[in-house]
């Protein structure tokens, strides 16, 4: 009875140390890692940003960000901040080297607003407006990089499609009133009245609100569709400096 005892004694000892001493130990049982940031690292870094964090890390696919330089890191798994054991492996989505393409939609005898709605959801950018004679507003062809772009076309995802759009008769109205508009409500507007737009920063524009300070022409001076405005944003009550306030 006495050794049955001894050796049911010496069994939970046995387990006890097993798991509370010798597993722990060699599981690194309650010691972890704190996942660092690796979006918007090059791929050529990750061995040496994450090797001496004592991470791991493996490729799991790519997309395209045209906003991000090629082979960057766009997204990670798990997320920067995360507990993770050492040697783990964190999962990074790179950006490609070149964008994909999409077939480029045909655009004739579209108004401006189906026209930029139309390559707004191709993944493409309004460019300039070329204005020929024509009795309605609508576009009557399309160039990329100068050159004409037909219906179908491949073009990089992102491009710039620069459309040719009749005058509807060489119509002239009012340049819009921008003065003191955030942003983006004044680009809106801007191209929304079927005009291009050019842009001047004046002093730092990071994390601040910025709005119109300067507009030419001035309202509400005549203007034809297609043509430029031009406008100065910063933050509100900010002076335009006097070599800012020529025409180049």
């Amino acid at each position: 009875m006495i050794s049955i005892v001894v050796a049911c004694g010496t069994l939970l000892v046995i387990m006890i140390l097993y798991f509370y001493a010798y597993l722990p130990q060699v599981t690194n049982h309650d010691e972890t890692i704190t996942v660092p940031d690796a979006v918007g690292k090059n791929f050529t870094e990750l061995e040496d940003f994450l090797g001496k964090r004592d991470l791991r890390y493996e490729v799991s696919d790519s997309t395209y960000s045209g906003s991000h330089p090629p082979l960057t890191v766009l997204k990670q798994y798990p997320a920067a901040g995360a507990k993770v054991k050492e040697n783990r492996v964190i999962y990074v989505s790179l950006n490609r080297i070149t964008p994909p393409t999409v077939g480029m939609p045909d655009l004739t005898d579209a108004s401006l607003i189906n026209a930029d709605a139309i390559l707004k959801s191709n993944e493409l950018k309004r460019g300039r407006i070329e204005l020929v004679r024509g009795p309605f507003q609508i576009v009557t062809g399309m160039k990329y990089k100068g050159h004409p772009i037909e219906k179908g076309e491949r073009v990089p995802k992102g491009s710039v499609i620069d459309l040719v759009v009749a005058d509807g008769g060489n119509r002239d109205f009012n340049t819009p009133n921008l003065i003191g508009k955030e942003w983006d409500e004044a680009e809106v507007e801007v191209l929304g009245s079927n005009l291009n737009i050019e842009i001047v920063l004046v002093g730092d524009t990071t994390g601040i609100v910025s709005v119109v300070l300067k507009q030419k022409p001035e309202y509400p001076q005549n203007i034809l569709v297609g043509d430029i405005v031009k406008i100065w944003i910063g933050a509100a009550g900010t002076d335009v400096p006097e070599e800012e306030d020529e025409f180049d």
